[in-house]
């Protein structure tokens, strides 16, 4: 009978303690989403597609360069 109790009472202080924890994750979440902060995996994703972006760019730069001297011989 003691332990039934003993547990009873557990499980209503238990419940309390999950409910807190439950809104404090919920304000925690709510307060950075304002604060626009990201996660480091987005910075990652994010310096992956410019360093890609980069890539790309000095590729159609060497082909314009390149253009512009066949351009330049044939005129």
């Amino acid at each position: 009978m003691i332990e039934t109790l003993l547990q009873a009472i557990l499980e209503q202080v238990d419940q309390p303690k999950k409910d807190l924890e439950h809104n404090l994750r919920a304000l925690l979440n709510e307060t950075v989403t304002k604060m626009d902060i990201v996660s480091k995996d987005e910075i990652e994703r994010q310096k992956t597609a410019l360093n890609n972006a980069n890539l790309r760019l000095n590729e159609l730069q060497a082909q314009v360069k390149a253009l512009e001297v066949l351009i330049q011989k044939n005129s």
